[in-house]
């Protein structure tokens, strides 16, 4: 990958590059929508089903940001290799990110109850679901985007060794470019706040519009899957791209 961006440098610096960032997110929609229908039936139900919902949900976000990170990747002039991956070898590349993912954000919220902070350990179990929707707490916030650097990592493992999930190789890349990665999750942590305050706001508006406005509710229903897919879609959209501005920097300062 390193080769690939140096080569990307010498090219944007002859040639004028124009895109839009958000274009990325076409082939992620279809994935926010199934984890936006998943957590609706996980909030809504009760039982066992609730346990099958969040997975479900979780490996969606998971499939929408392989998708998204692989044309990030592209588009930051470096090569993951992910789209040499078929949809079944994918899916199967999203499952094992999702249950050592599970298992660390049990680990973590474990251990956070145990050492006096019970009310807060619960939103540690959200590490997936906040890359693209809004978590309740600045501490999940960060945590996220903590979640989000190591899922980035895993996937850039994977393209480079044909889909193998290599979860401690993972982490001695973060501890190796602890400076660009430590500096992306933090920018990133922020960004969720700021993202937070922003919906939050056009959440009650729109709450008032359903309240008070005489609009049919094909209407109502409308401007709320707007709303919804909308800040999913940018919440994808800015985590790919500092984290690819994270990567790419990283690897430049090999050199």
């Amino acid at each position: 990958m390193s080769i690939a961006l140096r080569k990307s440098l010498h090219i944007q610096n002859s040639v004028p590059q124009r895109s839009f960032g958000p274009f990325l997110l076409v082939h992620a929609l279809p994935w926010l929508i199934l984890a936006a229908a998943m957590r609706v039936l996980a909030f809504t139900g009760s039982g066992p089903a609730v346990v099958s919902e969040i997975v479900v949900a979780s490996l969606a976000v998971l499939q929408a940001f392989l998708t998204t990170a692989q044309r990030s990747i592209e588009a930051a002039g470096g090569d993951s290799r992910l789209a040499e991956l078929d949809f079944a070898r994918q899916y199967r590349l999203s499952r094992a990110i999702f249950w050592r993912l599970a298992l660390i954000m049990v680990a973590a919220a474990i251990a956070l109850a145990l050492s006096g902070f019970t009310g807060a350990a619960p939103h540690l179990l959200g590490g997936i679901d906040g890359m693209a929707f809004d978590q309740a707490t600045a501490l999940g916030k960060f945590w996220n985007a903590a979640i989000a650097v190591l899922v980035l990592l895993i996937l850039v493992h994977a393209g480079q060794n044909d889909g193998e999930v290599a979860l401690f190789a993972a982490l001695g890349q973060f501890a190796r470019r602890w400076f660009w990665f430590g500096g992306a999750a933090v920018v990133l942590g922020i960004t969720y706040i700021g993202l937070g305050v922003v919906q939050g706001f056009v959440r009650g508006a729109i709450w008032n519009f359903w309240q008070l406005s005489d609009a049919s509710q094909f209407i109502k229903n409308l401007v709320f899957f707007v709303f919804i897919f909308s800040f999913a879609m940018l919440r994808l959209w800015m985590t790919l791209l500092i984290l690819t501005f994270g990567l790419k920097r990283s690897y430049l300062s090999d050199d």
